[in-house]
């Protein structure tokens, strides 16, 4: 019982990641570039090749790759701390 409730909350949080990536694709203040790379973080978030927790692991490492970029507008390096901060809750 409890073991699907983390299921089902772990798959919350990753519906509130990607929702989060896709405000930042759609805004058109966000620049192209990271338009691409959140396209390809989005696709690797929906992918059913490994669990919910490698997937969330794996963005995490290219999150803040992208956050430490001092060319990334402030919104957007707080916005993507957000994703980091929900996927960073989701557990085994």
């Amino acid at each position: 019982m409890i073991e699907l409730a983390s299921e089902k909350q772990n798959q919350e949080s990753l519906n509130n990641a990607i929702q989060t990536l896709d405000q930042l694709v759609k805004s058109h203040s966000t620049p192209k570039n990271i338009k691409n790379n959140i396209t390809k973080m989005i696709s690797e978030l929906q992918s059913n090749e490994y669990s919910i927790s490698v997937r969330a692991a794996n963005l995490i490492g290219t999150l803040d790759d992208i956050t430490q970029d001092p060319n990334i507008p402030s919104y957007i390096r707080t916005s993507l701390w957000q994703v980091v901060s929900v996927l960073e809750s989701i557990r085994e």
